[in-house]
């Protein structure tokens, strides 16, 4: 056994601040205020409303639900706000790894933090930073060991073994507490990739399950639960049972790769699969001037995980969470509307004959990447009615760290999220926000910043 669960351990407890590097605290930054913005808009669909009915307080208020500000106990905030951050499918995703790692992050770590504030020992931003940093390392790592299609949804689950290790630096564990803390989190991962072929929330409550899971887990390691040791690399471990086909050398780069500077933005509310034909579609749009209906057929050109995850048909009253991972209707909504938008997936835009009658024109083909985790490379083919065929190669996808949102995007991506958030988030507060995050190291207590992040 090589045990790299001990070698996460230590990176999660004992890597020094000094030796992260400037990169991946900006990175930190970036990606949270991303996340805080997603987090808040996803209080507008109608199961992050329900689930304030169903996951009631039952217990002391510790730690608040983005948007809403309600006060609950943090393993059912870490569950709501995991939930809000990933119910539209807006959240950063780490293409290489197949893990949106800040949704049960961010919502696991919002939740630590706040409630340690509560109980007298405020978590500072220098300190969410460290514990994000090495939270997104943990789980992308364990993403990028597996060389198997996904049979379970690895963002819940890698994002969860992340979140532990984040938490766990929060909270000041030691690393026998924690190795116990990851035997306990093993029996309660859960989520296969059955709620995403067919198109349900069952998604993000699988991110909220597996949040509320890795705070559970580390509650019951500090009242004294014992639990496996060998939560990753037993013979009925994490790899073993969930992952089938893996290697474990994406470990020996803890400390010396930081991953959070190779997490990527979503610009589009949409499965991850669907952006490199949007963003094709709109170069070529740009670079010839065609409008929309003028376009007779659109082929993408991709490997085998895009027509997995997003090569699903359109049809009248499919689902919000159908239609998100549903590469023909999102074509079809670009060409009619000109973007893809939050607001694109409530009921009339879904009941749109014009865009049902678009999506019949998107069609696939493999290209003969056999890589079953490969998002790139992608070519869009454009085929016009007037005869004309228009191609984009797509090496690599809009929002990654090879072809970045620059800043004005990211912040127009923010203000898009406030916008459309159920909430009144009016400029100060905005800016405010924005400022908070982008000074996260000077914050002196995590719990102003959540403060901002909601309007009670």
């Amino acid at each position: 056994m090589s045990d790299v669960l001990a070698r996460a351990i230590d990176h999660a407890l004992a890597l020094d601040r000094a030796a992260i590097p400037a990169a991946a605290r900006h990175a930190a930054r970036v990606f949270l205020v991303d996340t805080l913005a997603v987090g808040i808009c996803g209080a507008r669909i109608p199961e992050a409303r329900a689930l304030a009915h169903v996951l009631t307080d039952g217990g002391r208020g510790e730690s608040r639900v983005l948007c809403s500000g309600e006060a609950l106990p943090a393993a059912q905030a870490a569950f709501r706000n995991a939930f809000q951050i990933h119910d539209q499918e807006f959240d950063s995703v780490h293409e290489g790894a197949v893990v949106h790692p800040m949704a049960v992050i961010g919502g696991v770590l919002l939740a630590v933090a706040e409630r340690r504030g509560r109980r007298g020992a405020a978590v500072d931003g220098a300190a969410l930073t460290d514990a994000l940093v090495v939270a997104v390392d943990v789980a992308a790592t364990v993403g990028l060991c597996a060389r198997s299609p996904m049979r379970f949804f690895r963002p819940a689950m890698a994002g969860a073994l992340g979140a532990l290790a984040g938490a766990a630096r929060l909270e000041g564990l030691d690393a026998g507490t924690l190795r116990r803390a990851y035997g306990l989190l093993l029996g309660q991962l859960s989520g296969t990739m059955q709620a995403h072929l067919e198109g349900t929330p069952g998604l993000p409550l699988q991110i909220g399950a597996n949040a509320r899971a890795a705070v559970t887990a580390l509650d019951l390691a500090r009242a004294g639960f014992d639990g496996p040791r060998d939560a990753l690399e037993g013979p009925f471990g994490y790899f073993a049972l969930v992952e089938g086909q893996f290697v474990l050398s994406p470990f020996d780069d803890l400390g010396r790769v930081f991953r959070m500077t190779e997490v990527s933005h979503k610009p589009f509310p949409t499965g991850r699969a669907a952006h490199a034909a949007l963003d094709g579609l709109d170069r070529l749009q740009q670079a010839h001037g065609f409008g929309g209906d003028e376009v007779a057929r659109a082929t993408l050109e991709a490997p085998p995980l895009i027509r997995r995850l997003v090569g699903r048909p359109a049809s009248a009253g499919m689902a919000p969470s159908w239609a998100r991972l549903c590469l023909p209707y999102l074509v079809a909504t670009r060409l009619v509307t000109g973007g893809v938008r939050v607001e694109d997936f409530d009921p009339p835009a879904l009941a749109d004959p014009a865009r049902l009658a678009r999506a019949a024109i998107v069609d696939w083909r493999p290209n003969g990447v056999e890589d079953p985790n490969a998002l790139v490379p992608q070519s869009l083919e454009i085929a016009l009615r007037n005869g004309r065929v228009l191609r984009a190669d797509l090496p690599a996808v809009l929002g990654s760290p090879r072809y970045p949102l620059d800043r004005a995007a990211q912040r127009a991506k923010f203000d898009a999220c406030l916008d459309a958030s159920p909430g009144r988030f009016v400029a100060t507060r905005r800016d405010e926000l924005w400022a908070a995050v982008e000074a996260l190291d000077s914050v002196p207590d995590v719990r102003e910043l959540v403060s901002l992040c909601t309007t009670a």
